[in-house]
């Protein structure tokens, strides 16, 4: 019988432990999460993430089951679970809109305007904010602490600091540098503004 460290057994208590949520990137962990704990912590950030792309929440969940089933069928090649699982959604979502482009709900209570957005636009717009979406979930947490009080809850600095707990100026130091490697990274994979 294998003898096991104090550090071991409470290493294995901590996985084995149902209170303790999976938060993503898994850091509690050495080795690679299980696929029953990918799903557990993915898959609510993935049906937002993938809402946000088609719009529609029965797509959205088709689609994500269907990055679920693609990560099961390459579950042994994959080694960051949740940055493939963002991406295959991401590049489902954009299969799918392209294919559905010419699919436009009507609302009827509304007559059919001819000035519509063109499809390249909006596929461009969509798959502009789908690749931000996916580099703000790879930044490091603070980061995208920051970014998210910042605009999505639309906090001024000083109330940012207070939340925080960081200087003011840090705060606007921190968000500068993060931005500016948001929009680096925007550049390098071929994006320069919100329509491609």
């Amino acid at each position: 019988m294998e003898k096991r460290t104090a550090s071991d057994r409470q290493k294995a208590e901590i996985v084995a432990s149902p209170l303790i949520s999976i938060r993503p990137y898994y850091p509690l962990m050495e080795s690679k999460p299980t696929l029953r704990q990918v799903f557990d912590a993915e898959e609510s950030p993935l049906l937002r993430y993938a809402h946000g792309l088609v719009g529609q929440r029965e797509t959205a969940e088709d689609l994500v089951q269907d990055a679920f089933l693609k990560l099961h069928a390459h579950w042994e090649q994959v080694t960051h679970p949740r940055a493939w699982l963002f991406r295959c959604t991401r590049n489902l979502a954009l299969s799918y809109l392209r294919e559905h482009r010419r699919e436009i709900p009507m609302d009827a209570n509304h007559e059919w305007e001819g000035n519509t957005p063109d499809p390249e636009h909006a596929l461009g717009k969509l798959e502009a904010i789908g690749t931000l979406q996916l580099l703000v979930a790879e930044l490091q947490e603070d980061d995208r602490t920051l970014i998210t009080l910042k605009y999505q809850e639309g906090l001024k600095y000083d109330q940012i600091s207070q939340r925080t707990g960081l200087s003011v100026s840090n705060v606007g130091y921190k968000l500068h540098h993060a931005l500016k490697h948001l929009a680096d990274s925007l550049r390098r994979l071929g994006v320069e503004s919100a329509e491609g």
